[in-house]
């Protein structure tokens, strides 16, 4: 793995449903090393989640179960476990501790009877064995680290006399707390207001450059990638379409699914508005594809405006564009 800390290579994820076999996530592979931060992006449905809820292996069993391929993590004494096959009890002492997460709505999160701090000192409490006044001082602490005012009367607090802004920062107190080496973000911003989702981005940010920690880091939004992300991998149909360093996946996509979520994103910046620019939003016609029923060859080939015949025919494979650039699209080349 070298350097990586995180190695998922060819994962298939299933669902058994009323109407038959679902294939979210049809042979992925992602890679993030320590400190660096990976932006999965996509639209609902794409497999997203499912990817990262197998990597905490949060499958609920006897509905869903991953079908084939290896999640190596690094842990912190160096070695090397393939989680997918991690018996029940040490995965659990790894989930929380080296690799945690934070979810897209904290209110159903959070556990409305408990307080704040309560909450924090638990997972202090069950993986780094502190008493409670220990827990309870290591909860304050998470609290000012996530700039939290007034962090002793705010342990105090339920969560619903918190904003969702303060709830949300509960969330990553929580998941850090145990200074996991790499954290999982998932929609952690969708909720907010746009003022807030910046707050949390670049505390987010300073987060990791003071704690080490890589970050998967979830959304559907490009908008917002270009505030977290170092590389961004794309995926569709549960398969990843692109990936690329984030400067490259901006200024030069080569895969037509990418092109439509950038044309999507409102323009705020200084050019536009000197342009006078009031351009219509550029939807990506079409719907998502049926992971039950998905067209022959491409997944996106219904929808996209570069489509041949031949792209029907079999499923594109991820080809090198550039160095550390990938695309799944045969006329890539042509996409400029």
């Amino acid at each position: 793995m070298s350097a990586k800390l995180l190695d998922i290579r060819d994962l298939v994820v299933e669902f058994r449903t009323e109407a038959g076999l679902l294939r979210a996530v049809k042979g992925v592979d992602l890679s993030i090393a320590a400190g660096e931060t990976l932006a999965l992006v996509g639209e609902s449905g794409s497999g997203k989640s499912v990817t990262s809820l197998s990597t905490m292996r949060l499958i609920p069993e006897g509905v869903g179960r991953i079908a084939g391929g290896e999640i190596l993590f690094r842990g912190r004494d160096g070695t090397v476990r393939d989680l997918v096959h991690l018996p029940g009890r040490e995965m659990a002492g790894i989930r929380g501790s080296e690799i945690a997460m934070v979810f897209q709505e904290p209110m159903t999160s959070l556990n409305p009877a408990h307080r704040i701090g309560a909450q924090i000192a638990e997972a202090a409490r069950l993986h780094e064995g502190l008493g409670r006044k220990a827990a309870r001082a290591r909860a304050v602490e998470m609290l000012k680290l996530v700039d939290i005012p007034e962090p002793e009367r705010r342990a105090e607090a339920y969560p619903h006399q918190l904003s969702g802004g303060m709830r949300q920062r509960v969330m990553i107190a929580i998941a850090l707390v145990c200074n996991p080496t790499l954290l999982i973000a998932d929609e952690p911003t969708t909720a907010l207001d746009s003022t807030v989702q910046l707050q949390i981005l670049v505390l987010l940010r300073r987060l990791q450059d003071e704690l080490g920690m890589a970050i998967l880091f979830i959304t559907h939004n490009l908008g917002v990638v270009a505030e977290i992300a170092d590389r961004v991998a794309v995926m569709y149909g549960g398969r990843i379409v692109e990936d690329a360093p984030m400067a490259e996946i901006l200024t030069a996509p080569r895969h037509p699914y990418t092109r439509g979520l950038l044309a999507s994103v409102p323009r705020t910046d200084h050019a536009a508005r000197a342009a006078g620019r009031r351009d219509r939003l550029q939807a990506i016609p079409g719907s998502m594809v049926d992971p039950l029923k998905p067209p022959p060859g491409c997944d996106f080939a219904p929808r996209c405006a570069w489509a041949q015949e031949a792209c029907t025919a079999a499923v594109p494979v991820l080809e090198g564009v550039a160095s550390g650039h990938h695309a799944r699209c045969r006329r890539w080349r042509e996409i400029v």
